[in-house]
């Protein structure tokens, strides 16, 4: 009976896995539908195409673009939960990467308005205005072809993006001209060339076809992922291309990953994130082998000296100071020309996020709630100095996770292993509990989860990325009726932000499950008899 039982088991994980090509037609051809077509309530209009790719000859209403959106990113959210029982996908299906690049590259962002933003305030650079200071209306008395496409609420708002994003985007305004649909095309190429880029630099980093398989599962062909960031366009991708490369550089070379360093800052600050992940990296390289300082290392006797010893291993170890000092100098490279060219005014958006909230994430009804008794500035840091305690209690419970299950461990270096897992617990721990964060922020969350071993929380962050980029849809504020705007932010307000709860609730609880430290044991063995094995082979 047992073997009929397996046997009935494997008939249906085989019927299953016939269904995720088939949710992914599904959820891709939805997309690019939507991006097709005319301007709707999730495409801006962008006016005559000249020479970039034009539109399909059909408009969907608010409820037709809101209703096929759900469909596309629900059923691109269970194909992706099919894909990771067996991850096989390989280099072959690289054609359909071309295809999926070529498709996005035909068709025009949607989710959002940001991709217009962009060419406004690359247009206002580009002309030699300051786009950290002058808005998009502002600009030329608001009859520039360019910035007074920019639409609501957004119009008003300097830039709030680093002087290298800035730079990319006056290149795209120069080539593309006075014509805001060219310019957004020209802005398209750079996000697609990125996405490519870190596919690249994903499969560089995972070693063996079944990590290979998450790159291609969790990233390449996620439709969530590929909806929310290429399709719409998001400088994200191209902050995380550079963070990413950097990871994969900082083994030969930390001066070239300084660069790529400086370059993911400055063009979103956020994202220098992934120097704190080498950092650690370094520090713990020290660690392991007291010999690079050359001199042994003795355990810290006080707590004065556990506290020194964060940063001192750096130090005292003449080849990760190196290290540490070539990677800032890359970095100096980028940031500082970029920065004085920009202007002093570019520090001053750094902070523009600062004293807001969105609400779709866990903080928006604890922020809701204490308004009623509390001052909007008490508020204000009270929601703050509670996120940022949540971020950092999130990031230590994901390492720690991470280190005894050896998560990594299909990374054979040691050293980017742990600048890989650093920064993905950072970067994930920071958009599940920041006051104030949209689905395009979890880009690094998404790049790096596939190089980790599968876990349960891997399904838990697909559903919550799902009814994050739910509750962004269809992205305008302009264009909708009043019934799907009363509905989009319902689910916003009032269902998306229990859902980033339930999320964090499951993976402390996953976190701590008894299943969890028996597979962790498990996989400790085989990684160790791998190993094991891999050194008896070499001595032979």
């Amino acid at each position: 009976m047992a073997g009929v039982g397996e046997a009935a088991v494997q008939v249906m994980t085989r019927a299953i896995e016939r269904l995720r090509i088939p949710l992914l037609l599904l959820a891709f051809g939805l997309l690019f539908l939507v991006c097709g077509s005319q301007s709707s309530a999730a495409k801006s209009p962008l006016g005559p195409h000249g020479w970039a790719p034009g539109e399909l000859p059909f408009q969907l209403s608010s409820k037709a673009v809101t209703a096929v959106l759900f469909v596309a990113y629900a059923s691109g959210a269970l194909a992706v939960l099919i894909g990771l029982m067996r991850p096989r996908l390989k280099h072959r299906w690289i054609v359909w990467v071309i295809v999926l690049a070529g498709l996005a590259l035909l068709t025009a962002p949607m989710g959002s308005g940001d991709h217009t933003n962009y060419a406004a305030y690359g247009r206002i650079a580009l002309q030699g205005g300051d786009p950290y200071t002058q808005s998009p209306h502002d600009w030329h008395g608001g009859l520039d072809p360019i910035t007074a496409s920019v639409q609501p609420p957004w119009q008003g708002t300097p830039s709030i993006y680093g002087p290298f994003a800035t730079s990319l985007m006056a290149v795209s305004s120069w080539i593309g001209g006075d014509n805001l649909r060219q310019t957004v095309w020209i802005w398209q190429i750079i996000i697609v060339a990125a996405w490519l880029g870190m596919r690249f630099v994903l499969l560089r980093l995972a070693q063996g076809d079944r990590a290979q398989g998450r790159v291609d599962v969790l990233w390449t062909f996620n439709p969530v992922v590929f909806g929310v960031l290429v399709l719409g366009a998001h400088v994200d991708v191209l902050a995380g291309m550079f963070a990413c490369a950097a990871l994969l550089a900082a083994r030969r070379d930390p001066f070239i990953a300084g660069l790529c360093v400086g370059a993911c800052a400055s063009t979103k600050v956020t994202y220098g994130v992934v120097a704190l992940g080498l950092l650690w990296a370094w520090r713990g390289a020290v660690l392991r082998h007291p010999a690079w300082s050359g001199r042994p290392s003795a355990p810290p006797p006080t707590w004065q000296s556990r506290v020194r010893g964060l940063w001192a291993p750096l130090m005292a170890a003449t080849g990760a100071r190196n290290h540490v000092f070539r990677m800032i100098l890359g970095a100096l490279l980028i940031v500082v020309p970029c920065y004085v060219v920009a202007g002093p005014h570019v520090l001053r958006q750094l902070g523009a996020a600062g004293g807001s909230f969105s609400y779709a994430t866990p903080a928006a009804p604890i922020w809701q709630g204490l308004r009623h008794i509390m001052p909007e500035w008490a508020v204000g840091t009270v929601v703050f100095v509670l996120a940022a305690s949540a971020m950092i209690a999130i990031a230590a419970l994901l390492l720690k996770v991470s280190k005894r299950l050896d998560l990594g461990r299909r990374i054979p270096d040691a050293t980017t292993r742990q600048a890989v897992v650093t920064t993905w617990a950072l970067s994930t721990a920071y958009v599940l509990c920041a006051p104030y964060s949209l689905p395009w922020y979890d880009t690094l969350t998404w790049a790096l989860l596939p190089l980790l071993v599968e876990l349960a929380w891997d399904s838990v962050l697909v559903l919550r990325h799902l009814f994050m980029a739910l509750a962004y849809v269809p992205g305008r504020v302009l264009g909708l009726s009043p019934t799907v705007e009363d509905w989009t932010l319902g689910f916003r307000k009032n269902v998306v932000p229990w859902t980033g709860w339930l999320a964090l609730i499951a993976l402390v609880a996953i976190s701590q499950s008894r299943p969890l430290r028996r597979y962790a044991g498990a996989g400790l063995r085989r990684a160790g008899l791998r190993r094991t094995g891999t050194s008896r082979a070499a001595s032979r």
